[in-house]
């Protein structure tokens, strides 16, 4: 069962990236919406249910968060290591094509956890299955939206985006079949789901939300944002 819904993400997900290329006529918006999303995903999905699934306390300080705060400090710590080695070769100031590459591959290993918790949920009961399948399903739109905008935002050729689009597409489908094999320690995905929130806020800081602004500083664009926000809002409370 569990790999039957699954498919219905791997549709989601393609649905999310052609929508992502089908307007690039209003790039800022594009950009604008998936950094909402990403914000969404990140402060009200992924966060609270790591610090559930973590548990524990390091120092006063729940596991959870500290690997947020390190997710959030090694994606600015690659960028800046490959603008680096970029600038030595006497490359431009562009962005780097690597960066939106392992971005998008943090996507893809995103939504293979989607898959194992999809699983794992339906091994509890049916229940709980049909409400994480109405999350992983709806934010994978979310996902497939956001996996294409980011591998094309820095500077990669289409050929690319759509092969990362299907990877991610394909990645719940996988990690819901692994689990008639094995099933993920809760306390290791969520300290994986903390790291990944870090990683994904940056992104959605310091690239997705500065460049939709950079040429269009319109309210559209924040109205946009927020919508992303709102939407993944809505998509949380309908999965409680």
């Amino acid at each position: 069962m569990a790999v039957f819904v699954a498919l219905g993400a791997f549709l989601m997900t393609l649905v999310g990236g052609w929508v992502a290329q089908r307007v690039t006529d209003r790039r800022h918006l594009v950009l604008g919406l998936a950094g909402g999303l990403m914000l969404g995903v990140v402060g009200l999905d992924l966060l609270p249910e790591a610090i559930e699934a973590a548990g524990g306390l390091v120092f006063g300080v729940p596991a959870a968060l500290l690997l947020f705060v390190g997710g959030f400090l090694f994606a600015h710590l690659v960028e800046r290591l490959l603008a680096v080695r970029q600038a030595a070769h006497g490359a431009s100031e562009e962005r780097v094509p690597q960066v939106g590459l392992t971005a998008a591959a943090a996507m893809v290993l995103h939504s293979l956890m989607d898959g194992v918790a999809l699983g794992a949920a339906f091994q509890v009961g049916g229940g709980m299955g049909a409400a994480v399948a109405l999350a992983v399903i709806t934010h994978d739109f979310a996902d497939g939206f956001n996996t294409y905008t980011i591998t094309s935002l820095y500077g990669n050729a289409r050929r690319k985006a759509l092969m990362m689009l299907f990877a991610d597409a394909a990645a719940p489908v996988i990690g819901a079949a692994t689990t008639l094999v094995f099933t993920l320690p809760e306390q290791l995905l969520g300290c994986y789901l903390g790291f990944f929130g870090g990683a994904l806020l940056y992104l959605a800081a310091a690239e997705i939300l500065p460049e939709a602004h950079h040429e269009h500083p319109a309210r559209s664009t924040l109205l946009f944002t927020v919508a992303g926000v709102g939407f993944i809002w809505l998509v949380v409370g309908l999965a409680q």
